[in-house]
């Protein structure tokens, strides 16, 4: 495909991938809270999924398919093969699922296009903040229209970092305590919101300054990276290379603090992962 074509192609995705999102976080936003009107599967061992995040997938697939019919799809609830090097949309239809079941009001939708290793669009929805970060490659980070970059770290007095924690490896829990007491000894806090597209768009956005986790999804990160990098953050798996869409080790940052932050996954967590 042309770059001129892949362009007017990549536009018209852009407006399908918001009627989608923005459909979906009407969803979300209706069954938010309030009494308990959805059931709750174990996919394992504190891993869940419910039936608002099949309907919001189901929801997001069927408005790509009336514009996009025979596109590529991987999707969280509904995921299967795809061949990497065509035009493939990853979904995660609600990221924050535990945090929606408790009512915890930290979620998101987040939609990306991808063509091998290289994300080209990217949407991450806060249905309940009605914010919609956007980027597409080359063309900067948007948050609801508006240019956004990483922060300035000149104009803070120490960063703010976010985590996920390894709740599916506690086997790797060791290791992480201790990136984790290095990281936290070093900068102005820690969060922990249970959403990493939403992490990565706050990281985006400048809201937090960096981010690092273990073992997550394409779909959890593939737009948000893109965020990241449009906003003019770094991004990079545990080993400073550029497959953690791959293997789902993902460290990030604004410049100034991502070298430290690589620094510390590489030497305590690493060691201990296939990279």
């Amino acid at each position: 495909m042309e770059c001129t074509e892949l362009d007017g192609v990549l536009e018209k995705m852009e407006q399908v991938a918001h009627e989608a999102i923005f459909a979906a976080g009407r969803l979300l936003q209706e069954r938010f809270g309030g009494p308990r009107t959805f059931s709750i599967q174990s996919k394992q061992k504190f891993d869940y999924v419910t039936d608002v995040d099949r309907d919001s997938e189901d929801l997001i697939i069927a408005t790509i398919h009336k514009y996009f019919p025979d596109h590529q799809i991987l999707a969280e609830e509904s995921a299967a093969p795809v061949t990497p090097e065509v035009l493939t949309w990853v979904i995660d239809p609600l990221d924050g699922t535990s945090n929606f079941i408790h009512g915890f009001p930290f979620i998101a939708i987040s939609i990306a296009v991808m063509i091998g290793r290289d994300v080209l669009l990217g949407c991450v929805y806060d249905p309940l903040r009605g914010e919609l970060f956007s980027a597409r490659k080359g063309g900067g980070a948007y948050l609801n229209g508006r240019p956004i970059q990483v922060s300035d770290p000149s104009s803070l007095p120490s960063p703010l970092i976010a985590t996920g924690f390894p709740f599916r490896t506690h086997e790797l829990l060791q290791p992480y305590l201790v990136t984790f007491q290095n990281i936290f000894l070093a900068v102005g806090g820690i969060r922990r919101g249970g959403s990493a597209a939403l992490d990565l768009a706050y990281l985006a956005a400048g809201r937090v300054d960096g981010f690092w986790e273990i073992g997550l999804k394409p779909w959890d990160v593939a737009a948000g990276s893109l965020l990241v990098q449009e906003a003019g953050g770094v991004v990079s798996d545990f080993w400073g290379r550029g497959d953690f869409i791959r293997n789902g080790h993902i460290v990030a940052g604004e410049p100034s603090i991502y070298p430290f932050l690589l620094d510390q996954v590489t030497t305590h967590l690493a060691p201990h992962l296939e990279a």
